[in-house]
């Protein structure tokens, strides 16, 4: 008869379980969105729709601006651990891909410095943030160095040709949507096991 001395017990705390893990979880399709588009943005600059610069540079910056706004919209969530570094991510990010969108500095230098930093800043703090993850903790580190590296070689050689650069910045691209995706798609895996054990 135990159970039923406090019938509003466990299913007030089951409950609360509930709520909790559905706001900590409910944005994995943001984190999963993000990643894919990485990788769609990541694919058509390394298979070159065409050698032109502008296309390169409106590429990157249409998918730099909608990822900088995701990341924003993000750190505005009561769930999300490191709010300030994810909005500094995030308009770190949006910043970029406007000044590339608007080109208004022209130039394979201009472009690759630009992209350059944005990748040292972002591999570094995804590196950094790396140790704070619960899961997927090895393929955000192993992400943050090779966007640091190809970061690294754009700024070290901004007279590089497009072929380089758009290689770089695609693959780049590609390995942080597959991260993105991963993590994105484990967080949803979390929340459905969590919601069937309550």
């Amino acid at each position: 008869m135990a159970p039923f001395l406090d019938p509003g017990g466990p299913a007030v705390n089951e409950t609360q379980y509930e709520a909790e893990v559905k706001e900590l979880t409910w944005g994995w399709w943001l984190l999963f969105l993000v990643g894919v588009l990485s990788m769609v943005a990541g694919v058509i600059i390394l298979f070159k729709p065409g050698d032109s610069l502008a296309t390169l540079a409106v590429i990157a910056g249409i998918f730099l601006l909608v990822d900088g706004i995701l990341e924003l919209a993000e750190s505005l969530m009561r769930g999300t651990r490191n709010r300030g570094m994810v909005a500094l991510i995030g308009a770190l990010t949006a910043i970029v891909g406007v000044l590339l969108i608007r080109h208004p500095i022209g130039g394979v230098a201009a472009i690759a410095l630009l992209i350059g930093l944005w990748l040292i800043a972002i591999g570094v703090i995804r590196f950094v943030t790396a140790f704070e993850e619960y899961e997927h903790r090895g393929w955000h580190a192993f992400a943050g160095v090779v966007e640091l590296i190809a970061g690294v070689v754009i700024v070290a050689n901004p007279d590089i040709g497009f072929a380089t650069l758009a290689v770089l910045v695609g693959i780049a691209f590609i390995l942080n949507g597959i991260g993105m995706s991963a993590l994105g798609w484990g967080i949803r895996g979390v929340r459905q096991e969590a919601l069937r054990a309550a």
